[in-house]
């Protein structure tokens, strides 16, 4: 089994279980508080990271690279908790990351970072990243990046990969019903949007996380700066869904009543 170079693009988000208000800002919509609010790596770009350090962990002399954009302070902050989850290494971006930043000014940043990997060999390269976001949740970005850097097989709400003696791999896509569509590649790059896999998060792990973190200060160190913004778009309001609930308690209610109340309820 030859050695895979296994990119993968993951940026930072707020961590979702915190409240996140909608605010105006300068420079668009933001968040309120956004610098004060905990991060953490955007759910479906870890799930990636972790298949892609299974994969590489399965293939010898394979190697990891995590492609992060994101305020430095920020990623800096994030990394002393990821890194300890898998080995790779980091290629950073010094750049606004948030709910309202444009996809694809964020995927040009992005593109840019990559092809600053040195002697990276696309005929044995993987492009690993979430098929969603916990920010925006545009679904575009990964698309973007791999029609930048001219990848043209792209699968997502991928759940499985697994390669075949003949180096051919084969992927299940999440398609509806709750089923899933096999598809079988023959060569290299490929793009993968990963939904959840089937991996479990990796325990911390100390000595992964200093041998990282020697990699990692580097490269914060030396990340650039972009301009990310809202792009072209146009936000006339933003603000949290309200919430309603009504609550009425009886007692002895046939069931059939019930289901015929919650039928109702719904139609309107």
């Amino acid at each position: 089994m030859k050695p895979l170079t296994i990119i993968v693009c993951g940026s930072l988000v707020p961590d979702p279980l915190q409240t996140l208000e909608p605010v105006a800002t300068p420079q668009g919509p933001g968040l309120k508080n956004e610098l004060m609010l905990p991060s953490v790596l955007d759910p479906w770009a870890a799930c990636a990271l972790y298949e892609a350090a299974n994969l590489a962990k399965q293939r010898p002399g394979s190697k990891v690279y995590l492609v992060a954009l994101g305020p430095k302070a920020k990623l800096q902050q994030l990394m002393m908790t990821v890194a300890q989850k898998a080995p790779f290494t980091l290629v950073a971006v010094n750049a606004p990351a948030g709910g309202f930043t444009d996809a694809k000014q964020t995927a040009t940043e992005l593109t840019k970072a990559i092809q600053t990997i040195p002697g990276l060999d696309w005929s044995s390269t993987l492009l690993f990243g979430g098929c969603a976001s916990a920010s925006r949740d545009a679904g575009v970005t990964l698309p973007f990046v791999a029609e930048m850097l001219g990848v043209t097989e792209f699968f997502t709400g991928v759940d499985e990969l697994t390669f075949a003696d003949d180096e051919t791999f084969t992927v299940l896509e999440r398609v509806e019903g709750g089923q899933y569509l096999s598809s079988t590649c023959t060569g290299f790059p490929a793009a993968i949007g990963w939904a959840t896999g089937n991996l479990p998060e990796p325990p911390n792990n100390p000595q992964v996380g200093m041998m990282n973190m020697r990699g990692v200060m580097p490269a914060l160190m030396k990340a650039p700066v972009a301009n990310v913004g809202v792009g072209g778009i146009a936000y006339a309001k933003t603000e949290v869904p309200s919430a309603k609930r009504a609550t009425r308690i009886v007692k002895d209610l046939p069931v059939e009543a019930i289901a015929q109340e919650i039928v109702s309820w719904i139609k309107e």
